[in-house]
């Protein structure tokens, strides 16, 4: 199986003099590629390291076999770059300690005892308190004992290994509403949830009964206080991706396990800030059972979703208060709190101008109007308050209110269906809503992604193997390195920097994709070891002089895989700085020119994170 990692023509690499200049750069990549990558890809071959399919030694044998490491020993940059690269081995790199123990599923912005320190009040004490710059951890985040590679999608939907996430609780709590159980060394998600116990494709069958998710019109979805994600993991299968978030709460490991099934999800409230998401971006919202307060405040929260939704987009709530006149005894509440609750909720849906389209059992689903503008005049007619802020993208710690948001007509236009919204022109370059971003600009861009992930793809083989399920691009753009690596096996969470020049989240949901906002300099808000696959493209000179490299990359290694892969591409000379740190990190590296060749100064740096368990200096090379 491993053999396909390094599966390359010999003939395609003759040791013959070029005739021309190109046949020199052509020869020269070609060389620099085998040579450099044979001996570091043979790292991958431990990748089985499940722990329930023992193809390790095998794997490892062949792809030694087929790699032969002394082709040319000695290449260096020395003849392009100056001598800069020849010095950076010379200097010994800081080394990074392992982190105690008890860090083991540590997440900076959202640990347990700094939370019970904020207010309780609308959910404060949950959302993102990162530690300040001296209380930051400078060592590496432990893998438990017994980690394993998560099983391939989609078994990796139904099976998690116990040793990856070992937390009980959720089994005895949720035992009834068939959301996990634990079967020896592993558990095993039966596809239930508080309020669809018999499974979720039953529940999304009684959705789309209403809501059109077969036609690809339904792509992208928003699932507030999502559990383990079991309705973001039975949409997949229908072509629709859900971005899933809950609280790290008193459950423990309700987003980890999401993740180690192979599912988008953040850890994340609705509380007293925005959500991290762009205007208009969601085809469908949801909440089952996810207790959030949505007639309170005046219903900001309802507003919130009314500010991430498209025009023409649906809102799902299901359980209470929905049909409380039929279930308020099974809820054991008094109907007079369920019926007043049910009315703020429809009270609020009606200023934001939502049509309820269906009310059935304890299922109600809304559609946000297209009609924004007789919408607005019946808005301004009650007197409703509309938010002040000229930029509903600008979310980023700000705070959230209740106010409605007003539909932005550069957002406006037909979405063709998916997956045709991949390479369509999104409604927000066509309406030249992103300064500097064009329709030429766009198409080009596209062309390029492409052309580097097919050069991925070959120093790579298992880019497209399906190793790789959970993918994370850190500098994103306009979407299109995951446009080109769109596969059925994955799916990519594109980071937008809160420091970007250019705001393009809001085009690359829709191109069907999704994303995040986040600034790089603080913790990303997941568990450690949530991610396969890193991308970083021109990261590190956007942040060079905005905070500490060091910490970057550290949050890198906390949240990738033991056996994960990076790939940088940047400037050299950012890359030599980056290489020269994780020198000290348990990572192998490997320098890459461009693929146009060596005097293109932008280069490739790959990157393997070693496998390596808490109380254990034994790494996946030993």
């Amino acid at each position: 199986m491993i053999s396909i990692l390094y599966d390359i023509p010999s003939t395609r690499f003759s040791m013959a003099k070029p005739s021309s200049a190109d046949g020199r750069t052509r020869s020269s990549v070609q060389i620099f590629i085998v040579v450099g990558l044979c001996c570091f890809f043979y790292l991958l071959g431990a990748w089985q390291r499940s722990g329930f399919g023992k193809g390790d030694s095998i794997a490892l044998g062949i792809t030694k076999k087929d790699a032969d490491c002394n082709i040319v020993p000695n290449l260096s940059f020395d003849s392009h770059h100056g001598g800069e690269v020849s010095k950076i081995d010379e200097v010994d790199s800081k080394v990074f300690e392992p982190c105690d123990a008890r860090y083991t599923d540590y997440t900076p912005c959202q640990d347990q005892q700094r939370a019970m320190t904020f207010p309780r009040e609308n959910m404060n004490y949950r959302e993102r308190h990162c530690p300040p710059e001296e209380e930051k951890l400078h060592c590496l985040i432990p893998a438990p004992k017994g980690y394993v590679t998560p099983f391939p999608w989609p078994k990796s939907r139904d099976y998690v290994p116990f040793a990856n996430a070992p937390y009980k609780s959720l089994t005895v709590e949720k035992a009834i509403q068939n959301w996990i159980q634990y079967e020896g060394n592993v558990f095993r998600f039966p596809g239930g949830g508080t309020q669809f116990p018999q499974g979720a494709d039953k529940y999304i069958d009684q959705i789309a009964s209403v809501i059109p998710i077969k036609n690809g019109t339904v792509r992208t979805a928003l699932d507030t206080g999502c559990g383990v994600a079991s309705w973001g993991a039975y949409l997949w299968s229908r072509n629709v991706i859900a971005m899933s978030f809950a609280p790290r709460d008193s459950h423990e490991a309700q987003v980890q396990f999401a993740l180690e099934r192979g599912l988008p999800a953040v850890i994340g409230v609705l509380g007293t800030i925005k959500t991290p998401y762009p205007s208009a971006a969601f085809d469908m919202a949801h909440c089952s059972r996810c207790l959030i307060p949505w007639g309170a405040n005046d219903g900001m929260y309802m507003m919130e979703v009314d500010r991430v939704l498209r025009p023409g987009g649906y809102w799902v709530l299901s359980g209470p208060p929905i049909n409380w006149k039929v279930n308020y005894k099974a809820w054991q509440r008094p109907k007079e709190d369920l019926e007043e609750e049910q009315r703020k909720i429809e009270e609020v849906a009606k200023l934001l101008c939502w049509e309820k389209k269906s009310e059935k059992a304890e299922i109600a689903i809304w559609q946000k109007t297209i009609d924004s503008e007789s919408c607005r005049s019946r808005q301004e007619d009650s007197s409703a308050k509309f938010c002040e802020s000229t930029d509903p993208d600008d979310v980023w710690y700000k705070k959230m209110e209740a106010c409605i948001t007003p539909n932005s007509k550069a957002s406006g236009g037909d979405l063709k269906p998916f997956p045709q919204r991949l390479y369509a022109i999104p409604p927000r370059i066509a309406n030249g809503a992103i300064p500097g971003v064009s329709v030429d600009t766009f198409e080009d861009d596209n062309k390029k992604w492409k052309k580097h992930v097919n050069a991925y793809k070959k120093i790579n083989r298992l880019l497209d193997s399906g190793r790789y399920r959970n993918i994370m691009d850190m500098n994103a753009g306009l979407g299109s390195f995951a446009a080109a690596i769109q596969s059925p096996k994955l799916w990519v969470m594109n980071v937008v920097p809160t420091i970007a020049e250019k705001k393009t989240l809001g085009a690359i949901y829709e191109r069907g994709l999704i994303g995040i906002y986040h600034d790089w300099c603080e913790a990303f808000s997941t568990y450690p070891r949530t991610y396969d696959l890193i991308h970083s493209h021109g990261l590190f000179s956007l942040y060079q002089d905005k905070c500490n490299i060091e910490d970057i990359l550290l949050e890198m290694d906390r949240i990738l895989r033991p056996e994960g892969s990076v790939i940088f591409r940047d400037e050299v000379d950012v890359l030599i700085k980056v290489k020269k740190l994780i020198g000290g990190m348990r990572w192998d590296t490997k320098m890459v020119d461009h693929e146009d060749g060596p005097l293109v100064p932008e280069k490739i740096l790959i990157a393997v994170k070693q496998y390596w368990v808490t109380g254990s200096n034994s790494t996946s090379t030993q």
